[in-house]
């Protein structure tokens, strides 16, 4: 009997999740966006208070020459961000396929390399909508897979998979819920690493706190971070790209900005590791700083 109503409640979900993607996708994608993000900017503050109060608390360890008035304008706009990006999450499929809306600011880091990129491991960080930081491998047909934390619901998980199929056309490998973190961070990371290894792309969020992570200086404090894209580019001699997908105004828009990190490879491997995690950060807080209404600041960082 249990199984049946967990079952009826996973297709309930996904008929719900269907039915709002398809009054989402009537609407023009900007429309759909705008009226999202005054919805979150309203609900948002009174409904996610503990991811509302942790977004302030980490504004005033990452600013403390603001005001409180100024951190939680910060604050407000990155909900009103967060709004635009659930409903692009619903949209993602029609975003790339217009490819007015995605500025690739740097082609010439990858016209550098052309047919001969190898293994690498793209990074990203959560900023404007972060899941097309990956475009610019997809779009030079690098063929890029990427990390992301599964839906428990297999039909939503489907779904949401099935329009990013042009994002990512090398497959999403997908981890657990932070429950199962240790178990399933294992197993995912040696499924990545091998693939990585057989000269795969592959894409990644790294700028939330991580338990068994490497402890760096972010806005002036120690931040551990997740290292899988270090280690792993340490190990199996894979290039490391960062970029950030920068939101043009309020508008679903974007600017994509990459740069290439340093992978040493000396005697000394932890602290190899170390000093790709801290290049990284630097470049995070710089991006983060231009525009820190764009960053996720409910997230945890450095606690």
């Amino acid at each position: 009997m249990a199984d049946e109503i967990g079952k009826f409640r996973m297709r309930l979900e996904y008929v719900a999740l269907r039915a709002v993607a398809g009054l989402v996708r009537l609407a023009p994608i900007d429309a759909a966006a705008s009226v999202s993000a005054a919805a979150w900017r309203r609900l948002a503050p009174r409904y996610a208070k503990k991811r509302h109060e942790r977004a302030l608390a980490n504004l005033r360890i990452a600013f403390p020459e603001k005001s409180e008035a100024e951190r939680l304008a910060i604050c407000m706009a990155h909900w009103e961000n967060l709004g635009r990006v659930m409903v692009e999450t619903m949209l993602i499929d029609r975003i790339i396929a217009d490819t007015s809306r995605i500025e690739i600011r740097n082609p010439a880091l990858l016209a550098r390399y052309g047919g001969k990129l190898g293994s690498a491991i793209g990074v990203s960080l959560h900023m404007g909508n972060w899941e097309l930081a990956i475009w610019p491998l997809a779009s030079v047909g690098a063929n890029p897979a990427a990390v992301y934390r599964s839906v428990k619901n297999p039909l939503v998980d489907s779904y949401l998979k099935r329009l990013r199929k042009d994002l990512y056309p090398g497959g999403l490998f997908g981890r657990g819920n932070e429950e199962q973190e240790d178990s399933e961070d294992r197993k995912t990371a040696r499924v990545i690493s091998d693939f990585v290894r057989r000269g795969g792309r592959l894409g990644l969020v790294c700028d939330q706190y991580y338990r068994r992570g490497i402890p760096v200086p972010f806005f002036a404090h120690l931040a551990s971070t997740q290292p899988i894209a270090a280690i792993i580019a340490r190990r199996v001699g894979a290039r490391v790209w960062i970029a950030r997908c920068k939101r043009i105004g309020t508008s679903t828009r974007f600017a994509i900005d990459m740069r290439e990190v340093r992978v040493p490879r000396t005697s000394n491997i932890g602290q190899d590791i170390r000093d790709i995690q801290a290049e990284m950060l630097r470049q995070f807080e710089a991006w983060i700083r231009e525009c820190p209404e764009q960053w996720m600041w409910g997230n945890r960082v450095w606690w």
